[in-house]
Parts: structure tokens; sequence; C-alpha cells
């Protein structure tokens, strides 16, 4: 049996709470993550933290992700609201369902959604032609 549990995120992009869903893989990685952050910090309050168990701050998470952007020798510009937009087009190229994208989101209007989104043209194409 497949596990799926969720995540709460509180005050996310737009000061809005969400509920993301995560599969068995991510919540044996989140489960050996806090386990970890236990046995370094002791009890913490956060899932995400900094070395010291504080929340961390948006600078935090931009610097962390062109750390490891570097290390993985990405030569394009990484930063959570790429990350954010790469999303958005996986999943909308993996449901066809741009209204679930809008409600991942967190758009209450489904032009934000349209304009964050993208589909390579190539894909538009290939979808006109077999419709």
């Amino acid at each position: 049996m497949k596990l799926i549990g969720q995540l709460k995120v509180v005050e996310g992009k737009g000061c809005k709470d969400r509920i993301l869903w995560l599969g068995e893989e991510t919540i044996e990685i989140l489960t050996h993550w806090r386990e970890r952050q236990a046995e370094q910090l002791g009890k913490v309050t956060y899932v995400f933290t900094n070395r010291q168990g504080n929340q961390l701050k948006p600078r935090d998470v931009r610097e962390m992700i062109g750390n490891y952007a570097g290390k993985a020798d990405i030569n394009k510009k990484v930063s959570p609201h790429v990350m954010r937009h790469s999303f958005a087009t996986d999943l909308l190229r993996e449901t066809k369902n741009i209204r679930l994208v809008q409600k991942a989101l967190g758009h209450s209007d489904l032009s934000s959604t349209m304009i964050y989104t993208h589909i390579v043209d190539d894909e538009y194409e290939q979808a006109l032609k077999r419709f």
C-alpha cells in the first residue's frame, strides 16, 4: 500500500497557507530528515530550518538553491520562482488541467495561472494537430 501524506505550508507565496500532498518516497525522505534534525538540533518547530534550528528566511532558500544549482553544474539562473514555474509547467504537462495548477499555486484568478505557466510551442503545435 502506498502512503500518502500532507505537509502544511504556512504563509507561503502570497502569505497563503497551503496543503501539499506527498507520496511515499517523499514521506520517507522527510521522516529520515526529521530524525536527523532531532539528533543534531533537538526538538524544533519547523521542518526546514537553518543550522541553529530557526525558520528559514527567503534569502536562505535563494542562497541554498543557488549553491545546489552550482554543485549540479546548472548554468542557468535558478531561483525559487524558477522552480515554482517549472513545477507549474510540469504539473500542467502531466495533468493537462489548468484548474488543478491554479489550485496548486494558490491563484485566485485563472489569468494569473495562464501567465505563470507555459507550454513549449512544439507541444502546443502537436496538440492542435491531434485535435
